[in-house]
């Protein structure tokens, strides 16, 4: 009889026992868990239990004949060759190709809205993102949100932020770096009479919004002549970039490390590669039968030329992400099906030569595809063993 097998054994590790344990049964994923592993393995059990069947400890292992047993009577149904190959286990996952994560900006100014952005329009730094009270909210790039009014005698990390906006849209005569200077105040005086704001050389808090770079909106929480108030949600924004997100269990971080290389299946079956460009926790609200729980939002951006092209004919469509959950380079492997539980413990192979087999125990390692890591004496590349109806 047969058995299945669906789990990965570890790199290098012989398998013991006489039973093959279904590691899929000891390890299931949680109810209600989207995953889906793209192989599903089987390894075969080599059960002699008619009458006047041999078991396979008598057909060798350990027997007289020594380096590999007696031969056997006759010779298997068919057969298949040990290859040297690279093995890949691969976890996939249901994600949305779109343009990343979506965010809320809240506004930090009181007043009126004058003007609020259309859903799909996308906003550079320097430019509007809506007004209050007819003046402009400005977008800036960079990672610290604004979260202080910045005036002459600052010093900080948002200083440099600001100063490299500055510099980056053409203002000059100060030095990029932590203080906010006579100089910072006259470039900030030379911007504002620009944005034909009052020229203070102060910047309020509310008038700059950071974003990471340029941004496309989502949609708006406001509409022109609401309310303006700190605090006040007022549109939703993504990057400009097309990007697949994808959520995983925080226990998967290991296969999502920000720079591995995944596969983006798409709907009409093209498979293009995928850089895993960011990785951010976030605590996931209890639902029903279900706990709330740490979760992760993985964002992928398309690898290379080929794949952005790919990718620019869909907005907002579901994909398949997989994700290289172990990887073995070079190892002599053999199908799945052709594995032997033997009666003393551990794995084998029926060794095909000549017109006869032997048994040859061996070491298993990665499972993957449909096929298995092995190691023992004799396996070489192109062996031929033995396989089951």
């Amino acid at each position: 009889m047969r058995r299945r097998r669906g789990h990965e054994q570890q790199e290098g590790r012989p398998v013991t026992g006489q039973h093959v344990l279904d590691a899929q049964e000891d390890q299931a994923p949680p109810v209600g868990r989207r995953r889906r592993r793209v192989a599903k393995i089987t390894v075969t059990v080599f059960v002699l239990a008619t009458a006047g069947a041999v078991t396979v400890a008598a057909l060798g292992l350990g027997g007289d004949e020594g380096d590999g047993g007696a031969a056997a009577s006759q010779l298997p149904p068919s057969t298949a060759k040990v290859l040297r190959q690279t093995l890949r286990d691969t976890q996939s996952e249901d994600g949305v190709l779109g343009y990343g994560p979506v965010r809320t900006l809240s506004g930090r100014l009181p007043g009126t809205l004058t003007k609020v952005p259309a859903a799909g329009a996308r906003i550079s730094r320097g430019q509007e993102l809506y007004a209050v009270d007819n003046q402009p909210v400005v977008l800036m790039y960079g990672p610290l949100p604004a979260y202080r009014t910045l005036r002459k005698g600052a010093e900080g990390p948002d200083v440099k932020q600001l100063e490299a906006n500055l510099a980056a849209l053409g203002y000059t005569g100060f030095t990029v770096d932590e203080e906010y200077s006579d100089r910072t105040a006259k470039a900030v005086e030379q911007w504002q009479e620009d944005l034909e704001l009052k020229r203070t050389g102060t910047v309020e808090l509310g008038r700059l919004a950071f974003a990471p770079g340029p941004v496309r909106i989502d949609s708006t929480e406001a509409d022109t002549g609401d309310q303006a108030a700190p605090g006040q949600k007022v549109l939703a924004y993504t990057g400009t970039a097309k990007a697949v997100t994808v959520e995983l269990d925080s226990a998967d971080r290991q296969v999502a490390r920000k720079g591995r290389t995944v596969g983006i299946r798409l709907p009409d079956g093209t498979r293009v590669d995928g850089t895993v460009s960011s990785v951010t926790s976030f605590r996931k609200p209890a639902e029903q039968g279900k706990d709330a729980r740490t979760r992760l939002k993985v964002v992928i951006s398309p690898a290379d030329a080929k794949a952005r092209r790919a990718v620019a004919a869909y907005d907002q469509a579901g994909v398949h992400v997989d994700f290289t959950a172990g990887e073995r380079e070079n190892v002599l492997t053999v199908p799945v099906a052709s594995l032997l539980a033997l009666a003393e413990g551990g794995y084998g192979v029926e060794v095909v030569g000549g017109s006869g087999t032997r048994y040859v125990p061996v070491h298993t390692g990665l499972f993957a595809g449909g096929r298995v890591e092995i190691s023992g004496a004799g396996i070489t590349e192109g062996t031929t063993v033995g396989m089951p109806k």
